[in-house]
């Protein structure tokens, strides 16, 4: 994808160019460069039989590589059970073909640290990979990084078939008094009622932190504050809780690595880039519980205190299988996202395809995100998705379980009030989802600025636009079942509608809204309509113009 020096306004939505408005060249990432020397984890007393563990040894190799300039620290084929690993400045860990590196499921080896959970400062066990302040670091080769998630996560019943969940009962654990949750000991069902017990404040003890210890799950790799990174051809499975979280580094590239997770991991996010900046994601493929590739940037007062987005991101030639969504952008996102291109991707049975999620209280501005070449197939939720009521829950409802619709008031603008605006989508194609576009934004802070051309989107239900201004689709293809109405907009105002095609509608567009207004339609055959327009109650047949 070159979107150098063309005027985005132009290709995607068809209107007068705006030059204010052209794309940026792509980002440039710095590149990892290391030291021929190596070190072999064999020579400082590592055992690959599964039964030793191989903590220090591993540590001791990295330790020893960084003091003498940096080189590559070889993990050969065979089975490594260890503890947290530390990287150092200048080491590239590199795991040979047959490499299982297993981090221990006793907890005890993995201590208590400040670290940060959702975009809040935490107390958390320490990850099995990490560095802080590092730079030029790198985890290479052919070998898999197993996070022995199993042995902390919360799992629902809801998730697994009978014969699973009979067998993760019969492990061990406990049970939630309605039989719904595993819970992998008593200490984290405890804990998993409080509100944030993980967040550092000042009423909290060190004694008070241990209490819940098994529930503050770490994220399998957290690096914080580093700079030139490499992630290449790697495995990384079975996370504790998310599998990837660079927090606040720079020039990162993340390539040919495969992220997976069982689909039931609580948390289970493949990446979460969170305020990073100059990063490249490409070849890779992801298989999660949770995200799948997910831009983050802090949560609420703390994130927008921190004030640093994540910025410069190229995403391409990646695919995401299982996931909650497969690009993603939120919900903590108070720092802002912007310069986000994504390209050449596949979605393979995600939740929600494309999907921009926040709430009120987060702030942050959200801007110049730029999405083509996307194809999609069996999407359960919406296809591309922009929702302001995010509510913490799956994109998809569990069999039995009932959602009520948010409350729709009209609040004041703060600081807390998120902004959606700048997003440029083409060439998608998804054969199977609920939902082709759903766009929900708040009354006080409409998301904004919004162009799809070339989509063709086979969905249950077509599209629908809530809350939301300065919309254009143009080229747009429904192929939907059910289409009562096809297209709904509900307080759209500057919503432009260009070329859509069509196989069937028994209303075309239904309007409603006080503050619906400026609707267009161009170039669109309404006789295809069993009845091209539905108006709201108290809703003028001038607000829209249909040509």
């Amino acid at each position: 994808m070159n979107l150098k020096g063309y005027c985005v306004v132009t290709l995607l939505a068809g209107v007068l160019c705006n030059t204010t408005m052209q794309a940026q060249p792509l980002p440039k990432v710095k590149q990892v460069s290391f030291r021929k020397d190596t070190f072999n984890i064999t020579r400082y007393g590592a055992k690959p039989d599964g039964v030793t563990l191989n903590t220090q040894a591993i540590n001791g190799a990295i330790d020893a590589c960084s003091k003498k300039g940096g080189g590559v620290v070889v993990v050969p084929g065979g089975f490594w059970l260890t503890g947290p690993i530390v990287l150092k400045n200048n080491v590239n860990l590199h795991l040979q073909a047959n490499a299982l590196v297993q981090f221990t499921k006793d907890f005890s080896q993995y201590p208590l640290v400040k670290g940060n959970w959702e975009g809040l400062d935490q107390m958390r066990n320490q990850s099995p990979l990490s560095a802080d302040n590092q730079q030029n670091i790198a985890i290479t080769g052919a070998g898999i990084i197993d996070g022995g998630g199993d042995a902390w996560r919360q799992v629902k019943k809801d998730k697994l078939t009978d014969t699973q969940w009979k067998k993760l009962v019969a492990s061990g654990g406990v049970v939630s008094e309605d039989n719904r949750i595993w819970y992998p000991s008593e200490q984290n069902q405890k804990a998993s009622k409080m509100k944030n017990p993980g967040e550092i404040t000042a009423d909290k003890t060190p004694e008070f932190y241990q209490s819940i210890k098994d529930f503050l799950r770490p994220n399998l790799l957290v690096f914080t504050n580093c700079k030139t990174i490499l992630l290449e051809g790697v495995t990384f499975q079975n996370s504790p809780a998310w599998n990837l979280h660079p927090l606040m580094c720079q020039d990162l590239t993340l390539r040919n690595v495969y992220v997976k997770n069982p689909w039931y991991a609580q948390n289970g996010d493949g990446i979460d880039l969170e305020s990073c900046k100059n990063v490249l994601i490409e070849g890779s493929t992801f298989d999660v519980g949770d995200d799948g590739i997910c831009i983050k940037s802090g949560r609420d007062e703390a994130g927008r205190k921190r004030g640093m987005p994540t910025e410069n991101v190229i995403v391409r030639n990646c695919a995401v299988y299982h996931a909650h969504g497969g690009f993603v952008i939120g919900s903590e996102m108070s720092g802002g996202a912007r310069n986000i291109y994504v390209s050449d991707c596949s979605f393979i049975g995600t939740d929600i395809g494309l999907r921009f999620k926040t709430t009120r209280g987060r702030g942050g501005v959200v801007e110049n995100i730029y999405c083509s070449n996307i194809v999609m197939k069996d999407i359960p939720g919406e296809a591309i998705l922009f929702d302001m009521y995010y509510a913490a829950q799956d994109p998809v409802p569990l069999a039995g379980e009932k959602r009520d619709a948010p409350k729709v008031q009209l609040l004041p603008v703060t600081e807390a009030t998120p902004v959606f605006r700048g997003f440029y989508i083409k060439d998608v194609v998804c054969d199977g989802a609920s939902k082709a576009i759903f766009i929900r934004g708040l009354p006080e802070m409409n998301i904004s600025d919004i162009y799809l051309s070339n989509l063709v989107l086979k969905a249950e239900k077509g599209i629908d636009i809530q809350e939301a201004k300065n919309i254009n689709m143009k080229g747009v293809q429904l192929i939907a079942d059910k289409t009562t109405p096809l297209i709904s907009i509900n307080n759209g105002n500057k919503i432009n509608l260009a070329n859509i095609t069509y196989n069937k509608a028994d209303v075309l567009v239904n309007v409603s809204g006080a503050n619906a207004g400026g609707i267009t339609i161009t170039g669109t055959d309404t006789n295809k309509a069993a009845k091209k327009l539905e108006l709201g109650e108290g809703v003028a047949a001038n607000v829209i113009n249909i040509q």
